[in-house]
């Protein structure tokens, strides 16, 4: 009779040639098993971490990444599956850190050297586009010269004749420029880091609904209520009984 460590290996092959045939689902639902016969495997947490990556389900590839880490602190892989996830939620920077960590263990992994140099660029191309707010800012500064200009030099009667009303104009259009900007980098990390959030779990809600409606259910009487007649009532219904 196989032990569970042996299961869990043939279990871990299913899911291996699930990974090479692109069957990712597949293969998270062999590695789920794998884990259960053998929850202290890091080989088995790293695996599914990967297939996780695969479909872009990524709060469930970081946590098998951690886990990984957690079960053994001195394996490369699990470092370097953490900085893939981070890598591809748009924290370049943090996973040039895990790619390091992974590279201090394996100095001589290429695989690893090449994630490193992928992370140094990423972190490059944030720089540059951190810039873009002020390019923004640039640009409203042209465009806010060119209306008073235009309102100078292209209307019989200008709108703006003060000088400091024109710098303000200039000054506000920039500043919109930078202002929309700004939010639109923010809103694209938001929306980037929100990918590491845990996803809903519907069957839970679906659980709490049903029990609010229970609670919410009127209790519809067992037993039949009895109404209080008058003496006038009473001596009517005694008199109906005995005909």
């Amino acid at each position: 009779m196989a032990t569970n460590t042996e299961e869990a290996i043939i279990w871990k092959e299913k899911g291996n040639e699930c990974v090479k045939q692109g069957k990712y689902e597949e293969a998270v639902l062999h590695y789920g098993r794998a884990i259960k016969l053998d929850p202290n495997n890091p080989t088995l947490y790293s695996n599914r971490s990967l297939a996780f990556l695969k479909l872009q389900q990524y709060y469930y590839a970081y946590s098998d990444a951690n886990e990984t880490i957690k079960l053994r602190r001195d394996w490369a892989k699990g470092y370097f599956r953490k900085g893939e996830v981070e890598m591809n939620v748009g924290k370049p920077s943090i996973a040039l850190l895990s790619y390091q960590l992974a590279l201090y263990l394996q100095p001589a992994d290429q695989t690893v050297k090449d994630a490193m140099a992928r992370a140094t660029a990423a972190c490059e191309k944030e720089k540059k586009k951190d810039q873009i707010p002020w390019l923004c800012a640039g640009v409203g500064i042209i465009i806010g010269v060119a209306i008073v200009m235009g309102d100078q030099f292209l209307t019989p009667e200008p709108s703006i004749s003060h000088p400091l009303l024109m710098a303000l104009l200039t000054i506000s259009v920039a500043s919109i420029g930078y202002l929309i900007a700004r939010a639109w980098r923010f809103f694209r990390k938001c929306q980037m880091h929100s990918l590491l959030d845990p996803p809903l779990d519907l069957l839970a809600e679906m659980h709490k609904d049903d029990k609010k409606d229970e609670e919410q259910e009127p209790d519809i009487p067992t037993e039949r209520t009895h109404t209080r007649l008058t003496k006038a009532q009473a001596r009517a219904k005694l008199k109906r009984q005995r005909t």
